[in-house]
């Protein structure tokens, strides 16, 4: 009894197919058009677009088997920047505030269309992504924007790989 117990464990996890980096990607999809992010914000940073682009690329290249291509794709992903914001979200004084904390807020319209969908679960979306970071007033924002928009950016990629490839 134990035998085919330890059997049975052994092919339903060999029959398995979740990959131990969260990603749920189908067999028959290999590859992704992921399309430049323009940068429609209101307040534009040059570099933006630009970097986010390529560091959605880069999280889809290590965290996936997918190849990234200009042509047709199995799947394509597109969007653009939508917001970049700093607003302050904590004072320090009640009888004359001043900001103890700012709040940089990048948000991301996403469309990710799978056009490989055929069944009744469809995963293609149409959605928008926010992401933020604190740091102190008192801190110089120009001589860290860059590092905090990595980080910003790092938390947006990692949330729209996951609903694209890690329905869970």
């Amino acid at each position: 009894m134990k035998k085919l117990l330890f059997f049975l464990a052994i092919v339903m996890v060999a029959g398995c197919s979740y990959k131990f980096n969260g990603a749920s990607i189908p067999p028959a999809m290999k590859t992704l058009n992921v399309r430049f992010f323009e940068n429609n914000a209101p307040l534009v940073i040059p570099t933006l677009a630009q970097s986010f682009t390529e560091d959605l690329k880069e999280r889809i290249r290590t965290q996936s088997r997918l190849s990234i291509t200009q042509n047709d794709a199995d799947a394509v992903m597109e969007g653009r920047i939508t917001s970049y914001e700093i607003k302050p979200v904590a004072f320090t004084d009640n009888r004359q505030p001043t900001a103890g904390a700012n709040r940089l807020t990048i948000s991301v319209f996403v469309k990710y269309t799978n056009n490989l969908d055929t069944g009744k679960v469809k995963t293609s979306f149409e959605e928008t992504f926010s992401a933020f970071t604190e740091f102190p007033a008192s801190q110089n924002f120009q001589s860290q924007e860059q590092a905090l928009i990595k980080k910003v950016t790092t938390q947006l990629t990692e949330n729209i790989f996951n609903r694209a490839f890690a329905q869970w």
